[in-house]
This record gives C-alpha cells, structure tokens and sequence, in this order.
C-alpha cells in the first residue's frame, strides 16, 4: 500500500469518519428535530384532552406546560433558565472543536440537542413576553416528572458522561510531548 501512496496512486480507504465535531452537531441536530416533532404531535393530540393511557398506569402521554425545570424548581425563573440554556449552548459550541473522543462529542450533542429543544419552547411558545416560553412536556411514568424527548436527552448523556468518566475517557485527549532528547 506504501508504495501505491509514493507512486501517487490511491489506496483503498475502507472507511473513513467524518470530524468529531460532526457526531456532536448530529446527535443534536437529530435530538431536537425529534424533540420539536413530538412536542408539536403532543400539541395537536393531547392538550386539553385527558392522559392516555400507553402501558397502563405506567406510560402515559400527559400534556403539561412547564415554566420551571424538572420537579417544579424554578417555577418562576423562566428568564433564568433561557439564559441558562443559551450559555450551555454557546459553551458547547466553543467546545466542539476541542473535543477529541467521539463518545464524549456523542454526549455533548445529546446535551446540545435537549438544551436547543427546550430552548425553542421558551423562545417561540412564549405568552408572557420574550424568552418567557413554557416548555411542553408529554411523557408520564410513576414517581417521576412529566418529561419530554429534550429531557430524556439530557439524562442519557449524564448516564453516558458516567460511564465515560469511570472508564477514564477524556473529553479532549492530552497532548503527547516528543521527546527530543533520543
């Protein structure tokens, strides 16, 4: 193969990855189209209807608008919580191009894509002004909050930062220093 590559010729390439950076603007990209369909289905087909019932008692597609983060936190802090979410984005964004691991890029689009998902809601479902949207959230199970596709993002991508993070996976590989000394 070398010496098809010194002669000018083209070896096979088997396969080929895109940048890193470009996992991370998919898995967002892929989140928050999915997130904004679903919730503009849950519009349609659930609001001011009652719960229904998927598995039983146990799934649900319950319509609720939430001004507030998960567990009612923050009920007031709509404005807070826009500007919140816009700096995680932006931060991400100036992370992109630093990130070294394709996993971690995976979680941080994860990450990326809920975050833009809720944030379309408190920009654009807004009645209360700018930036004072509410986000819609539409799936039940027990014990927990009412959620969206954003919100399970999110939580994945924290489950997936464990995992990375107790398999020692960094982020953004540390440079090699050459030793100039042999």
């Amino acid at each position: 193969m070398h010496a098809l590559q010194t002669k000018g010729r083209t070896a096979l390439i088997l396969r080929r990855k895109g940048p890193i950076w470009f996992s991370l603007l998919l898995a967002a990209w892929i989140i928050w189209g999915i997130d904004v369909a679903t919730k503009t289905w849950a519009l349609s087909n659930l609001e001011g209807r009652p719960n229904k019932k998927i598995l039983g008692s146990f799934l649900q597609f319950t319509f609720t608008r939430n001004s507030g983060a998960a567990f009612s936190f923050a009920t007031s802090g709509t404005i807070f919580l826009t500007t919140f979410a816009l700096l995680v984005a932006i931060l991400i964004g100036v992370w992109a191009r630093k990130i070294t691991s394709r996993p971690w890029a995976v979680v941080l689009g994860l990450v990326l894509g809920g975050t833009l998902g809720n944030l379309t809601d408190r920009i654009f479902r807004g009645t209360g002004g700018a930036f004072q949207g509410e986000v819609i959230d539409w799936i039940q199970i027990p014990h927990w909050p009412i959620f969206n596709v954003a919100d399970s993002a999110i939580v994945i991508a924290a489950g997936i930062a464990l995992i990375l993070s107790f398999a020692n996976i960094p982020p953004i590989a540390p440079k090699i220093k050459e030793d100039h000394d042999s």
